[in-house]
């Protein structure tokens, strides 16, 4: 369908994260330095998994689709910002911001799934061990990968769809760093009640139905430790499970306190402040929490160092 359609405005200004001019500068080099550690991180993660043999197991493979999903939807976000920061550069056209919009709510809807495959994973390893390759074989993993990903480009038209029938005939001044749906509801001139009905039922219940998945898991899982005799077994069985815990305690946070609530009782500040954690810092923390706190990547990483060295 013909985008002109649904609206009057052409192109969108994006107000950014301050209209401060001597802030411009020191928040490109910020923000340069957390996209390039989100980059190096996440690539440099799904690198080490996939050159070395003793990482080809399900859990490292859903871990490189998280790697990857992260450096995906904080590559759709941080560009376009530095480019703000640096040139000035802050238009951006009705079908660019439409096409952000998209990728976006793709990419972060596909994470909320993907921890909680990984919560999944990490159940059956340690609830049922015996078990544990021939219920999470490469099929299933492939099977649980594709899933994610269907529900995330499922939700990305449902929610492109809402914004494509509203109309925008004001202001084209969208007071955030990046079209997302909450700024650009309250742009809108048209009513917007049935959108923001749609984004709190379906963002409630992506946000309920994964995290339920994950707190069922680590209950089952808790028991399971619990049960352990010896000191050294629950201490190793906790430090696999104890990254991805706090992936999920701080992504969950930063969008819970974007999205379900309504739009019209969140504050510019407030929006901003939450987006940038979950676009990216959280992005680059992952693959440092998970790279940090396992043993197994930081081994894979010095024989690949020492490899690189030698050659």
């Amino acid at each position: 369908m013909d985008v002109m359609n649904y609206s009057t405005v052409t192109e969108f200004l994006l107000s950014g994260l301050t209209e401060q001019p001597e802030l411009q500068l020191p928040l490109f080099y910020l923000f340069l330095g957390i996209y390039v550690a989100t980059t190096v991180g996440n690539l440099g993660m799904v690198a080490i998994i996939r050159w070395n043999s003793q990482l080809h197991t399900p859990m490292y493979y859903l871990l490189s689709s998280l790697s990857l999903l992260d450096f995906c939807y904080s590559s759709v976000i941080t560009p376009k910002m530095l480019a703000g920061f640096l040139y000035g550069d802050r238009v951006i056209s009705f079908s660019g911001c439409m096409a952000q919009l998209f990728c976006f709510c793709i990419f972060v809807i596909s994470e909320c799934y993907m921890l909680a495959a990984m919560a999944y994973d990490r159940y059956v390893a340690i609830c049922h061990p015996l078990l544990y390759h021939s219920i999470m074989s490469l099929r299933t993993c492939c099977l649980l990968v594709a899933a994610v990903f269907s529900v995330g480009f499922t939700d990305a038209m449902i929610h492109g769809g809402c914004i494509l029938r509203l109309s925008f005939c004001g202001s084209n001044i969208i007071k955030h760093y990046f079209c997302d749906i909450v700024p650009l509801i309250k742009l809108s001139c048209s009513s917007t009640n049935i959108d923001e009905l749609l984004i709190f039922v379906i963002g409630g219940f992506n946000m309920v139905a994964t995290s339920l998945t994950i707190i069922i898991s680590y209950a089952f899982i808790l028991n399971s430790i619990v049960r352990i005799r010896s000191k050294e077994g629950r201490s190793k069985a906790f430090s696999t499970c104890s990254s991805h815990l706090m992936a999920v305690l701080i992504f969950y946070g930063s969008l819970m306190s974007m999205y379900l609530k309504p739009a019209s009782r969140s504050s510019v500040v407030q929006e901003k402040v939450s987006s940038v954690f979950y676009t990216t810092v959280i992005p680059m923390l992952n693959p440092l929490i998970y790279s940090l706190r396992n043993q197994e990547v930081k081994n894979a990483l010095m024989k690949l160092l020492r490899r690189k060295i030698a050659s």
